[in-house]
């Protein structure tokens, strides 16, 4: 089965992302595959401080992902997976990407300030070249409807 996979941040363009990836995977017949990076830099205290700092963040991630997976499974019927990595963001996607053979696409929302598109979309896209999938940009400011008739 082809995944689509779609990055799970705080960000407001990940939720166009995630619509997107639900949409498409259920009009598909695919999977949603949901990754989460843990940057390494909020561990850099003493060891149990960093443990506990670290499940903290585990558990944010997963209340955040089940709101989504509710989504999708009641309005999509798409049983979502989580896969939660710690490190480089970057580094960490496509380490995901090398190691899931059914991901196909990996799907991105971009950020709608004057900053641009946001760090991972730049990143990604400059090495889009030698990406081993497709990437798919999902405008932030997309409204559902025009997701829906795209999807």
């Amino acid at each position: 089965m082809r995944k689509f996979l779609v990055v799970l941040d705080d960000s407001r363009e990940c939720l166009n992302a995630i619509r997107f990836a639900a949409m498409r995977a259920a009009k598909t017949g695919g999977g949603v595959e949901v990754l989460a990076v843990i940057p390494p830099e909020e561990f850099n205290h003493w060891i149990g401080v960093g443990d506990l700092m670290r499940e903290e963040a585990r558990e944010r991630i997963e209340a955040h992902f089940e709101v989504f997976a509710k989504w999708m499974r009641d309005k999509q019927n798409i049983d979502p997976e989580l896969v939660i990595r710690e490190g480089d963001p970057i580094t960490e996607i496509l380490a995901q990407i090398k190691d899931d053979s059914e991901i196909g696409v990996l799907v991105l929302g971009a950020g709608t300030d004057k900053k641009g598109p946001g760090p991972l979309v730049t990143q990604l896209v400059r090495s889009s070249g030698s990406s081993p999938i497709p990437i798919t940009i999902v405008p932030g400011d997309i409204s559902r409807e025009r997701l829906e008739a795209i999807t």
